[in-house]
């Protein structure tokens, strides 16, 4: 019988602490492979082999994150309360046998007299791309999360606690999947041979790379650069096409809010399409259902 290699044991560290991102450099986390894919929201593939490069700096903490590990420990006791019969405990840093960059951070561990699962703690502003509570209908960039540290774990299956909107908690379950997961280690060894013979990925639409582009030249010299003439018409075509687009947006958006009145939402059927929010009595903001993959 062929021995089953265990995980190394990387350390205990606090999520965002100089020591994290240290144990995190020279690998790829759970938190960064739908980066990897082209999948997060948060990070790209072009902006993320730069920060492993250590050509910019890490990514500041926002108010959401801020706020997400202020609320884990209460998530995990809720999750506890409704789980007695599973142990609940914080989870070292690993990295998976044979593979010292593909590392796992799980938030929690959980014993029984079964197999050893994983638990994952989110918060949420809406259920949007949440599914049915116990289902394994998840946000993409979060099932990725969860297949890596199921494969540098050798576990089976880790269940997900989601709080939404601040009051509202749910659970999913996430089964390890074997094509997934390959696909997941297979994608992660292409972009560390990437960054180990210094290929830089292509500059794509996300906002990620577009931000970590302006944070790439130091100075300024007071010069003409001469550029292809077809990105020239690129670039023009693109910034019209951008002003149509913006212009026919705050059409609709006009058109939405006027269709809702002082309703919250804007549906049709089961079909969500914008969520109203007010201010002071008068609308703050209109935020749409749909989420695109790279975030503005």
């Amino acid at each position: 019988m062929t021995a089953v290699m265990e995980p190394t044991v990387v350390g205990f560290f606090e999520p965002g602490t100089p020591e994290w991102h240290a144990a995190r450099a020279a690998g790829i986390g759970g938190s960064e492979i739908a980066a990897v894919l082209g999948l997060s929201p948060y990070e790209s593939r072009f902006s993320l082999w730069h920060r492993k490069k250590g050509l910019v700096g890490q990514v500041e903490e926002s108010e959401v994150m801020y706020w997400g590990k202020v609320h884990e420990p209460g998530i995990a006791v809720r999750f506890s309360e409704l789980h007695p019969e599973l142990l609940v405990a914080l989870s070292p840093t690993y990295a998976a046998a044979g593979r010292p960059w593909q590392i796992g951070n799980p938030d929690r561990k959980l014993y029984s007299d079964g197999p050893v699962e994983l638990l994952e703690i989110k918060t949420s502003r809406d259920d949007e791309g949440w599914g049915k509570e116990g289902t394994d209908e998840i946000p993409v960039w979060y099932r990725c999360q969860c297949l890596w540290y199921l494969d540098v774990l050798g576990a089976q299956r880790c269940r997900v606690a989601v709080l939404i909107a601040g009051s509202e908690y749910r659970e999913y379950v996430i089964e390890y999947d074997t094509a997934d997961a390959t696909r997941l280690r297979e994608a992660g060894a292409s972009f560390m041979h990437d960054l180990e013979h210094d290929v830089r990925p292509d500059i794509d639409g996300h906002t990620a790379t577009y931000k970590t582009l302006r944070a790439l030249p130091e100075g300024l010299d007071d010069v003409d650069v001469d550029i292809l003439p077809a990105l020239r018409d690129r670039f023009h075509a693109a910034q019209d096409a951008a002003w149509a687009a913006d212009d026919e947006l705050t059409t609709c958006k006009g058109e939405l809010l006027d269709a809702i009145g002082t309703g919250r939402r804007a549906v049709v059927g089961r079909d969500r399409v914008a969520t109203r929010t007010v201010r002071d009595g008068r609308t703050y903001q209109l935020l749409p259902s749909r989420t695109r993959r790279t975030a503005r």
